[in-house]
């Protein structure tokens, strides 16, 4: 039973309840009783898998009031053995679409030193089960689903089997939509109202272009706070350079415009001075 996931920018953690079964011909026994419901203090009494997880970085085990841990011995050897527990596991995000990034972080583990010769895992079906999602706290993300998948690790050691489950998430749009898209969208056409204001107000035109360009400059590192330091170009770095060359155009425009406009009419002063003394002469 996998809940409560939440997903940070390079992390994850999971509350698990893991659960192991395998066959152990020496636990056979002949007893009216088909299963035997044994404390979790006889962990220790017999053999289990050294299962471990490949990708965490770190792995709490529940102990209060009790080690939450449950352990069952069917009659025909087979053993069952449960435990909860918490691990915050790596999911290295590729965020060249964010902020409309899926992502599918994965979950490994597997024998730590038996190779597949020695042990080997299978999944059970149903082998994956979700607790309802509307306890999970996933505040940026969508769960879109899960699947696990088997793979074997050539290493010197040997070959180990790899079972892994991927969590599929999909980030939530509302966040950046309302703090990023729309004022930069905003931003923007308050920069054209310029367009629509008297060429010779001149502080009007120039505080209202500089203002602007100053506020792109405050969302654009406001944005990037919320990123991790990646070094690639996201989506939405390229969504705020645009609204940004449009502000930073609309001031460019304005002052271009004053530049020619002023010529213009110093050269027509000037014509009509030199026509004027031509005219007394």
């Amino acid at each position: 039973v996998y809940k409560n996931l939440s997903a940070p920018l390079n992390e994850y953690t999971i509350d698990i309840i893991f659960a192991q079964t395998w066959f152990d011909s020496r636990l056979k026994f002949n007893s009216t009783m088909k299963v035997l419901m044994l404390n979790s203090n006889m962990v220790g009494k017999i053999w289990i898998p050294d299962t471990f997880f490949r990708n965490s970085r770190k792995s709490d085990a529940h102990w209060i009031t009790t080690p939450n841990r449950l352990l069952r011995i069917w009659n025909d050897g087979r053993v069952l053995y449960t435990l909860r527990l918490t691990i915050n596991a790596e999911c290295y995000l590729q965020l060249h679409n964010f902020p409309m990034d899926e992502h599918s972080c994965p979950l490994e583990f597997s024998s730590y030193g038996y190779p597949k010769n020695e042990i080997e895992y299978k999944w059970k079906k149903p082998s994956v089960e979700v607790a309802d999602p509307k306890y999970w706290r996933l505040y940026q993300f969508a769960f879109v689903g899960l699947r696990n998948s088997t793979e074997i690790s050539h290493t010197i050691s040997g070959d180990y089997v790899i079972m892994t489950i991927f969590f599929d998430l999909s980030r939530r749009m509302g966040y950046f939509t309302i703090q990023t898209y729309i004022p930069c969208i905003l931003t923007v056409v308050l920069s054209w109202v310029s367009f629509w204001i008297n060429k010779d107000a001149v502080p009007a035109r120039t505080s209202l272009g500089i203002t602007t360009v100053l506020t792109m400059t405050t969302l654009s590192t406001i944005a990037r706070k919320s990123l991790p330091k990646v070094s690639y170009v996201t989506a939405m770095d390229l969504f705020v350079s645009v609204c940004f060359i449009f502000v930073f155009a609309a001031l460019m425009e304005y002052g271009t415009l004053h530049y020619f406009t002023s010529n213009q009419k110093g050269k027509t002063t000037r014509d009509r001075k030199l026509k004027s003394k031509a005219s007394v002469r």
